[in-house]
């Protein structure tokens, strides 16, 4: 039977407890040495860490049986994490690389022998056709595809060399192996044969690799799988990932039947993510023209005025929050006084609304599926990134939960980190709610 605490029992930490003694803020959010196993297939590289997880899986005390959601599930942190934990758990992701990479790093029934063995057969294989490949004409994506690149994102030869993998892997599609294959290549594509760097911006290396050993790259990351396949004990969790808007969740779930919530939503700081993820996205043909790439954006959070599109109307949730209203308005004033007129800075203001108008929709939206007594956990960040107009997201967020029958249990911090336009020290938090029952719903 699934268990979970009293409020009277969560006492969460203090402030300065926030995170584990052995963690400091410099490294709060990097991934440990010791988590890599699994974690480290594929992942955002601004991903919250596993052990961040951890700390909150064991103060909502769950046990056997529970099962937690992540509806912002990214690239399942926190659904490896609960496996890990023995604790049953639903993502919820809009963005199809992400929810592909998250639902691989949860399935690990497959043989890591028989993976390993027959990765090796297909670089043996792919090896060879490279080789023989001399000169002119190179592989190369198609122009609607290409265009979506980041320019210089990957040079021609590693270029020609993935696509020939990749068609070796499709030529595989029916074997048990073949996404554990693709996610592999998608890991190794970021780190190792593009020109990518993350700072925390995805950007291009000044120093282009003319070239990249794709093959030993990917079989490097295959095996890595394979050794931590082999060192898991099998438990009788289970994991499912849905592809789908976190703001429309009536199809998804049962009724009453999620005991927490562990997520990190997108923060409104103007950064598409669609962008950091469109290298491998676009080669594993998630993404295959602009028209694709639109519908994905539709299906996201309005985060940034990239992905915002006429008929939006999640602001209408937060029409009578004040404080929200007054933030936009301070933007587009702001705005206005320093000039700026394109079409994107006309948007700042809009955006705002939009994002918490998103939140509000979804914690609306996700109060039916909630167990009586449920805590949820929401890890977001100040900005001060629309025209450095100061943002406290969680403030606002714990402000909007309240407004919808949620109780705030607390405000934990976290992390602080540099802005680069400011140079201050902004907060990420960690928002706990818990959700009292169906009495809620009536606010």
């Amino acid at each position: 039977m699934s268990k979970v605490a009293s409020p009277e029992q969560m006492k969460l930490f203090p402030e300065e407890d926030a995170i584990p003694e052995e963690i400091t803020n410099g490294n709060a959010n990097k991934l440990l040495r010791n988590d890599k196993s699994f974690h480290d297939w594929y992942r955002f590289v601004l991903s919250f860490p596993p052990h961040l997880v951890r700390v909150y899986l064991e103060k909502f005390s769950l046990r056997d049986g529970a099962t937690i959601l992540d509806p912002f599930c990214g690239t399942g942190t926190t659904l490896v994490e609960a496996n890990l934990c023995g604790i049953n758990s639903i993502g919820i992701e809009a963005n199809p690389i992400a929810h592909f990479a998250s639902s691989v790093k949860v399935d690990w029934k497959i043989d890591p022998d028989g993976l390993l063995n027959h990765a090796n057969k297909i670089a043996k294989k792919v090896s060879a056709q490279i080789n023989s490949e001399h000169g002119p004409p190179i592989r190369t994506l198609p122009n609607d595809a290409m265009s979506l690149l980041i320019k210089n994102s990957i040079s021609p030869i590693p270029l020609h060399k993935s696509l020939i993998l990749i068609d070796a892997l499709k030529s595989q599609a029916d074997s048990d192996f073949y996404r554990h294959e693709m996610l592999a290549l998608a890991k190794a594509l970021v780190f190792s044969i593009s020109n990518l760097h993350f700072g925390p911006e995805v950007g291009v290396r000044r120093k282009k690799k003319l070239d990249a050993p794709v093959v030993d790259s990917w079989i490097a990351e295959v095996s890595t799988m394979a050794s931590d396949l082999r060192n898991y004990c099998q438990n009788n969790t289970h994991a499912v990932i849905h592809h789908a808007d976190s703001r429309q969740l009536n199809e998804l779930l049962p009724s009453e039947s999620i005991d927490a919530v562990f997520t990190s939503p997108p923060y409104p700081n103007e950064k598409d993510y669609t962008r950091t993820t469109r290298l491998e996205s676009v080669m594993l043909g998630f993404i295959n023209n602009k028209a694709e790439l639109r519908l994905l954006k539709k299906g996201l959070l309005r985060s940034n005025t990239r992905n915002v599109y006429k008929g939006d109307n999640d602001d209408g949730w937060i029409t009578d929050h004040k404080q929200i209203q007054k933030i936009a308005a301070e933007i587009e004033n702001r705005r206005v006084a320093m000039g700026k007129t394109s079409g994107f800075e006309k948007l700042y203001s809009k955006v705002t609304k939009l994002y918490f108008g998103g939140m509000a929709r979804h914690l609306a939206d996700l109060r039916p599926f909630l167990k009586p007594g449920a805590y949820l956990g929401y890890v977001v960040g100040d900005q001060a990134s629309y025209l450095r107009v100061m943002i406290r997201t969680g403030q606002l967020l714990a402000d909007i939960a309240k407004s919808l029958g949620y109780e705030v249990v607390t405000i934990d911090l976290f992390r602080t980190r540099l802005a680069t336009a400011t140079r201050e020290q902004m907060r990420e938090e960690v928002v706990v709610l818990r959700w009292p029952g169906k009495s809620g719903e009536n606010y």
